[in-house]
């Protein structure tokens, strides 16, 4: 067998059969390019679905890592260490808040904005104890928790986990009117993707952010947004919901922050709503390590310049221009997304979404399909034009046929 092959028999045979990656085996990445074990170069566009938004070993993330190595990487919360105040304090510039409370996982930080907006319903808005309920949309993806889960609409991610958790309603993606019928007094939150990755970079129609955060602001509850896959420069603003000017009551953050070098998360919110922790309610021994919080801060440096929100709207007009001319011809039927971020329906008779990926893949260039007919494409914001347009090319010559 090839080394390609070695490796994957050894995965399969010894870890949970939880994923279906493509057969490809990384060995090392510099930008927008990985190479394989067989020195194959690939280039690379999902970026670890945002999480190296700043492409593979960016130069001032791997050497703020280091630097942070040589001197201490972990303390718990047990004690201040010299990095977390400065990560704190400019985080919560960065979005416009006033406090933090970092976690690791987009997961975690997920369940720490539900575990908030519970407590601040029973604290502040004065919901009955355990009557609190959240809003949130069908075909949301906010990870594979337990409580998560039971607030998803894919059966795979769903089935078989249950008993699942109470205190969610679900609504359709998009619809205020089903918003406001669902809202009741014991409602404390509304938690939406400003844009929804996994489920094939679905774009809310125009007027809904800006709708949904009147009415939870009229109805006096929490707008959480989670654009840990939708922020930080990927769809040419910082956030999401800038494009339509919206600022919610708390945003969930993850994947970019940490660089793609060490996971890194953080729910951020103002002083009224973080405000209501008390020491040993909510924690975590990692959540805010001094090797995050130096990776974190340069991650923030870098987005303070305004060249990769920059980067990603004047590449991203340029990717969905291309897709455009893709959609009518046979091949694609829709094409979504933002910024460097797309949706990409394929006509079935042209094959599944996992079957183009692998044509892709033959082709050396690595995307991932979602939801049976769609491919996402993503890049990192620090991609070439001419490597974006190469790719593109490899995607026109599959289609093709």
């Amino acid at each position: 067998m090839s080394t390609t092959e070695t490796a994957i028999a050894s995965a399969e045979a010894h870890s949970a059969h939880n994923y279906h990656p493509l057969p490809v085996v990384v060995a090392t990445a510099d930008g927008a390019w990985m190479t394989d074990v067989e020195g194959r170069r690939y280039l690379d566009m999902l970026a670890g679905y945002s999480a190296l938004n700043f492409g593979h070993g960016n130069r001032r993330l791997i050497d703020a890592a280091k630097a942070q190595l040589e001197r201490v990487t972990l303390t718990s919360r047990a004690f201040h260490h010299d990095r977390f105040a400065d990560f704190c304090t400019q985080l919560a510039e960065l979005c416009g808040m006033e406090m933090v409370l970092p976690m690791n996982t987009g997961a975690e930080a997920v369940e720490t904005a539900v575990k908030t907006a519970r407590k601040w319903g029973y604290r502040v808005k004065g919901v009955p104890d355990g009557m609190a309920k959240i809003i949130v949309a069908a075909d949301n993806f906010h990870g594979r928790t337990t409580t998560i889960v039971s607030f998803s609409t894919d059966h795979e991610a769903r089935a078989d986990f249950g008993p699942y958790t109470p205190g969610f309603e679900i609504v359709p993606y998009g619809d205020l009117t089903a918003l406001r019928a669902a809202m009741t007094e014991n409602t404390v939150a509304v938690l939406l993707e400003p844009i929804q990755g996994e489920a094939g970079v679905l774009v809310p129609p125009p007027g809904y952010l800006p709708g949904v955060r009147e009415l939870t602001r009229e109805r006096n509850v929490l707008f959480i947004a989670d654009e840990i896959q939708s922020g930080l420069g990927r769809t040419g603003k910082t956030f999401a919901c800038e494009h339509e000017d919206v600022v919610p009551d708390m945003y969930v953050l993850g994947k970019a922050l940490g660089g793609g070098v060490v996971p890194v998360s953080a729910v951020v919110s103002s002083a009224a709503v973080l405000g209501i922790y008390r020491p040993g309610e909510h924690g975590s021994t990692f959540g805010g390590n001094p090797l995050a919080c130096a990776v974190a801060l340069e991650v923030i440096a870098m987005l303070r310049t305004g060249e990769y929100q920059q980067r990603a709207a004047e590449l991203g007009e340029h990717l969905h221009q291309e897709l455009g001319l893709l959609v009518g011809g046979g091949a694609v039927e829709a094409v979504r997304g933002r910024g460097l971020w797309a949706g990409v329906d394929i006509e079935p008779g042209h094959g599944t979404g996992r079957e183009i990926s692998e044509k892709l893949m033959d082709r050396r260039v690595l995307v991932k399909d979602t939801h049976g007919s769609t491919i996402r494409i993503a890049p990192p914001l620090v991609i070439s034009k001419e490597d974006l347009d190469w790719g593109l090319e490899q995607l026109r010559e599959v289609l093709r046929g």
